[in-house]
């Protein structure tokens, strides 16, 4: 994917991991409360790949997380 902000996806992928990690999800029990593949999840949360989400899928995610979906999108 090209994109004028790879760091911004990187650091999206990474919120998504963290915070997948703090609720005690594994990729496979996350991808599949999210609807999507285990590949897809992997590919998000990658630091070798950039790899954007749609927002229906953000605020699945944010759900799944019981987080507020601008969690993974503020700057720290």
């Amino acid at each position: 994917m090209e994109t004028e902000f790879p760091e911004r996806y990187l650091t999206l992928g990474l919120k998504i991991a963290y915070y997948r990690k703090k609720a005690g999800y594994t990729q496979e029990v996350f991808a599949e409360l999210v609807g999507k593949s285990v590949n897809f999840i992997a590919q998000v949360e990658g630091t070798g790949t950039v790899r954007g989400v749609s927002l229906e899928t953000l605020f699945k995610i944010a759900s799944v997380l019981n987080i507020p979906p601008a969690k993974v999108l503020e700057d720290d």
